[in-house]
């Protein structure tokens, strides 16, 4: 493989931690010179110690000096190379959090012949030295931005190399064959056949129910790693609002009894039981306003109800007709296939539940008031049963990244396509083709085929200093 301009053969430096005032920042350097350039600026608490002579992962602690002025006392954390995460000679410097200390040290290592690293490209360099492969380094990104546990998990699981170590073996298994494909195209004038085709089709039908597999265990992986989109809808002045408070328990919507308080989209976040669910207040729904903003604000009400996975349907209780509401639930069951729970709410105006009610707990009601955060854990504990995490806890592989989605489904366009050559009983060639298209994709998602434009479309995601 070849990566014509993607990375050069200089140290790079950048800082690890988040940028501002904190108790410790950590700046990283790395490439062949990381410990010689250090080396230029750092004086040792120890006189006898000289980093370039120093043993792999240990710590040393000393002074940064501009010249003859000191500019803080540091921890130096030496790894030499192949020893270290991106494979090079790497320094880690920990100094105290001061934005002037972090830029001077940052400068001084730069003056002495670093220069700034470009977003991701520490884990570039770990991928391209072999220290891990392309879907493992995807998931370090995965892992900084995990804000749930289960999202952690999947992250962790794709690190470890589970879901890659599949994918190489099946991609060598169809190699194998592949192979033998062309050998019978280098003897095409002799008619010879070297793969056995029922034990190419038996190959593949394996092939095809893993790749099937993992395509669909990318519905539970995708709102696992990027929260499970729970839209919040029904008319103005159903309390939605009060709902979206009540469940983050914080004020984050304006609520009134002025109809049609909210005109855009209010979105948080709520983990429950290790689930991040992303809760989205919407504008009321009505058949019919002159309001331009009002109608902008319908109108991002039924793209969010298009993009959740969940849709709470409020109603108030006191004030709604049975049949209408039926005929209103209906018209969004015959647009969405989500799943729908009917909150009916304002229970603490009532005295008792109106008989009229009493059969429509068939259709998933909970009957609530979010005034005074009464059943709410009802509502928290239907969403929970919407997501199936047998499959995480299990430890099976999960696909959570939409790029290798992308690649899986056309692994398996391939695979059905040399399935339905055999059986066809067409031109060798024409089996290879596909067969090549197949290992194609399959070394994309490990990286053991891939060009310049998907790895910075990649690492250019990575936030600077990993």
């Amino acid at each position: 493989m070849i990566y014509n301009n993607i990375i050069d053969n200089k140290t790079i430096c950048a800082l690890a931690t988040p940028p501002g005032i904190s108790a410790i920042s950590i700046i990283r350097l790395s490439g062949k010179d990381a410990i010689h350039i250090c080396e230029k600026i750092f004086r040792p608490f120890n006189k006898k110690i000289k980093l370039s002579k120093v043993k792999s992962h240990t710590v040393h602690f000393g002074s940064i000096y501009d010249g003859n002025n000191l500019i803080d006392q540091i921890l130096v954390s030496v790894f030499k190379e192949p020893k270290s995460y991106t494979g090079e000679n790497s320094v880690e410097i920990s100094c105290h959090g001061s934005f002037y200390i972090q830029q001077k040290i940052i400068e001084l290592l730069i003056d002495n012949g670093a220069r700034m690293a470009k977003p991701g490209e520490y884990t570039l360099r770990a991928f391209l030295n072999n220290k891990f492969d392309l879907s493992q380094a995807e998931a370090v990104a995965d892992l900084i931005v995990s804000d749930s546990k289960l999202s952690h998990d999947l992250a962790l699981q794709q690190m470890k190399g589970n879901y890659s170590n599949k994918i190489k073996k099946l991609r060598q298994k169809l190699i194998n064959f592949a192979s033998l494909i062309e050998l019978e195209l280098d003897f095409s004038d002799e008619d010879v056949e070297f793969a056995d085709r029922t034990k190419l089709l038996d190959l593949l039908s394996h092939i095809k129910n893993e790749i099937t597999y993992l395509i669909k265990s990318f519905s539970l992986g995708n709102v696992l790693k990027n929260g499970i989109p729970v839209t919040i809808i029904g008319k103005p002045n159903v309390g939605k609002s009060t709902l979206l408070n009540a469940l983050l328990n914080e004020e984050k919507a304006i609520t009134s009894k002025i109809p049609g308080t909210t005109r855009d989209i209010i979105e948080d976040t709520l983990i429950i039981n290790n689930i991040c669910f992303r809760f989205i207040d919407t504008a009321g729904l009505k058949k019919t306003t002159k309001n331009e903003i009002e109608k902008i604000g319908i109108k991002k009400t039924y793209q969010k109800i298009e993009q959740a996975e969940i849709i709470l349907y409020v109603f108030d209780i006191c004030n709604t007709n049975l049949q209408k509401l039926k005929k209103e639930i209906n018209e969004i069951k015959e647009k969405t296939t989500k799943r729908i729970i009917i909150i009916g709410n304002k229970i603490d105006k009532l005295v008792e539940l109106p008989k009229q009610f009493k059969n429509f707990v068939e259709l998933e009601t909970i009957f609530i008031s979010a005034k005074r955060k009464e059943n709410i854990n009802l509502i928290t504990d239907s969403l929970l049963k919407s997501v199936n995490t047998e499959d995480i806890t299990k430890d099976n592989v999960v696909v959570s990244n939409a790029r290798h989605y992308e690649a899986l489904s056309k692994i398996l366009k391939a695979i059905q396509n040399v399935e339905t050559g055999i059986n066809n009983n067409i031109y060798t060639e024409l089996l290879d083709v596909d067969l090549r298209d197949a290992l194609h994709y399959l070394g994309e998602i490990t990286g053991q085929v891939t060009d310049n434009e998907i790895l910075n479309n990649i690492f250019g995601k990575f936030c600077i200093g990993k």
